[in-house]
């Protein structure tokens, strides 16, 4: 009988066949995806001229004006780089002599080292393959080359390879010219092709591209531009011949990531050994190149564009890699922002949430999640220095309350659906234990003397005895411990519980006279039953001392149980230690104020008391 394997396991094969079906779709339609594509890039590009331009003469006289613009200052460039490059074919047959110069003080330096036996080997390495060449073509039969020409014109065959090119540049004109007058309509129909239903989610996700896109393209050609004019600029002054065409040239191959900058030094560099005499001048215009390129990279970049593309620098690598190998030298150039639209596209599309995940700069981990992580890898240091850089920004409560009871929480919950042994969940425990003695380390210290004692002593010192109960253990105890650290302002005293033995003797200093507060710990996720017994417990053996529980958890961690505990005794039932600090305050303030006169909701664990509680220790 065969088995009906499930739509779930079958999912992933199902978009791992779809991206290699499109993968072959976009390399064999790549004469129509590749001039689409740099279209629609280019229209992101003009857009926001048009827009602003369109509130004057209209969409249509400025899209037409804007498109006029762009192709007249493209062949004004482009002519002017035509008569620089002429007039460097025109002077290269001058350059013999100091081309031969620097040959010849090359082979002087090099001469009677290693560097001649190598050139010696490979020149005798090179005759041998050219001598079998040589035999090659004496056997071969002769072949007659004739020119072709294009069938009926009479036109050679490179007036055809010309010909290519400059019909994809008219078409790509022609597309972006259409895409810029009909904007609007062509917003319109996509959302109608996605369906209304998904109308605010396709809204989100055009904004965001055309907002990011743009943003990236307009501050990386403003990038380019001013690293042209510093290129112009610093090969003029060393005497360069032709600065314009290696300004041209440096700002335009730098919209190639990575490589580009420095396919763009080395023409000039070129030039300069082969035109300039000596070399003083020659390292120098490397020293400007590897300048200007540092300035741009820590200075302009990170100025203007910083996380504009909002991609990860390992992502763009592959992305780079990967519409090279499909589009050629042509997807060096569309690499970026295609991969910033397939950001878009994870953030905002269901189902495809796994690209925002993979490529996006965005932290792919919150930072109790990335804690908790560290924790588990045992990685201490790297859990300390998250811990630092929270404190750098907050107060030690609040890394308490979100960095580190939450990755107890965490524990104890995969302890319980039992992807944690307890063994593994101790171990997280006592590293943030640890953690905790680091940033308080008065906590770390046993308390010494018998509750008793503590609170006669408290009491002649006119404290609070906070007398603390762990529900279940170790976390519950490191859970108490940094509440003890947050009230290190106030004027209580605490004696925290071990064990039993120790809760017995807790209840037993309840009933002595004198000012003294029961706090429980009972962190989630689990069950309430335990509390409730214990404040049962605690209730009968010293009824006029007031029961804080701390049910401390975020919000996804929360229960019902809350009245539950309030109606078994307690006097607050709070979610985070910053809450139970604000009711250990209070009661300080309020010291002849009994539990039962107390209105619990006003020191319960709800956000108006949480916000007080920010307000008043701030």
């Amino acid at each position: 009988m065969s088995v009906v394997q499930p739509a779930t396991s079958l999912r992933p094969w199902v978009v791992f066949g779809g991206l290699v079906l499109i993968t072959a779709v976009l390399d064999w339609a790549q004469a129509i995806f590749l001039p689409l594509a740099i279209a629609v890039l280019l229209t992101f590009l003009l857009n926001p001229a048009v827009t602003s331009l369109q509130r004057w003469i209209g969409r249509g006289a400025a899209a037409m004006v804007v498109v006029t613009l762009a192709l007249t200052a493209l062949g004004v460039l482009g002519y002017g780089l035509s008569r620089q490059v002429s007039g460097l074919a025109s002077d290269l047959p001058g350059y013999r002599q100091n081309i031969r110069q620097k040959v010849a003080d090359v082979r002087s330096a090099s001469r009677g080292g290693a560097v001649e036996n190598m050139q010696a080997t490979l020149e005798d390495i090179k005759q041998e393959m050219q001598r079998g060449e040589t035999r090659r073509q004496t056997n071969a039969p002769r072949v007659m080359v004739v020119e072709e020409s294009l069938p009926g014109l009479g036109l050679p065959t490179w007036f055809g390879a010309l010909l290519g090119p400059l019909a994809t540049a008219g078409l790509i004109t022609v597309l972006v010219l259409f895409m810029l007058l009909e904007h609007r309509d062509l917003r319109d129909r996509l959302m109608g092709l996605i369906g209304l239903g998904h109308l605010a989610t396709t809204t989100k996700a055009l904004d965001e591209a055309g907002t990011r896109v743009s943003s990236y393209l307009l501050m990386q050609s403003l990038v380019n531009v001013l690293y042209g004019v510093g290129v112009g600029l610093g090969t003029w002054l060393l005497g360069v011949p032709y600065p314009l065409l290696w300004a041209s040239l440096g700002a335009a191959l730098r919209f190639i990531p990575y490589v580009g900058p420095w396919i763009a030094a080395g023409a000039p560099i070129l030039v300069t050994l082969a035109a300039l005499p000596g070399w003083t001048q020659p390292l120098l215009v490397m020293a400007l190149f590897v300048g200007l390129e540092l300035f741009t990279n820590l200075v302009l970049e990170t100025w203007l564009y910083a996380g504009a593309a909002g991609v990860t620098q390992v992502a763009l690598l592959v992305a780079v890699a990967f519409w090279t190998w499909l589009w050629g030298p042509a997807g060096l150039l569309v690499a970026t922002p295609l991969t910033v639209c397939l950001v878009v596209l994870g953030k905002h599309v269901p189902g495809f949430q796994f690209l925002a995940m993979a490529i996006a700069d965005e932290p792919a981990l919150s930072p109790d999640l990335r804690f908790y992580q560290r924790l588990l890898a045992r990685d201490q240091n790297d859990a300390r220095d998250q811990v630092e850089r929270f404190q750098k920004t907050d107060r030690a409560e609040h890394v308490y309350d979100e960095l580190i009871l939450p990755a107890l929480n965490y524990a104890k919950r995969d302890r319980i659906e039992g992807r944690l042994s307890p063994a593994e969940e101790q171990a997280i425990v006592e590293s943030a234990r640890a953690l905790v003695a680091e940033l308080d380390p008065a906590v770390a210290r046993p308390t010494v003397g018998a509750p008793d004692a503590i609170g006669a002593q408290a009491d002649r010192q006119g404290l609070l005895t906070v007398l603390a109960c762990p529900t279940h253990g170790a976390s519950d105890d490191v859970a108490l411990r940094m509440l003890e650290s947050a009230c290190r302002n106030l004027p209580v005293a605490f004696e925290i519980a071990s064990g039993p033995t120790m809760i017995a003797d807790i209840v037993r200093a309840g009933q002595r006279p004198g000012r003294s507060v029961f706090c429980i710990s009972d962190l989630l996720p689990g069950s309430p039953s335990k509390v409730r017994h214990l404040i049962k417990r605690l209730r009968s053996a010293a009824p006029g001392a007031p029961i804080l529980v701390g049910r401390w958890a975020q919000a996804t961690f929360a229960d019902d149980s809350r009245e539950s505990l309030l109606l078994a005794g307690a006097a607050s039932v709070a979610a985070s230690i910053l809450q139970t600090r604000y009711s250990i305050q209070e009661l300080v303030l309020t010291p002849h104020q009994s539990a039962a006169g107390r209105d619990a909701s006003a020191v319960g664990g709800d956000h108006e008391a949480e916000g007080a509680s920010r307000s008043r220790i701030a």
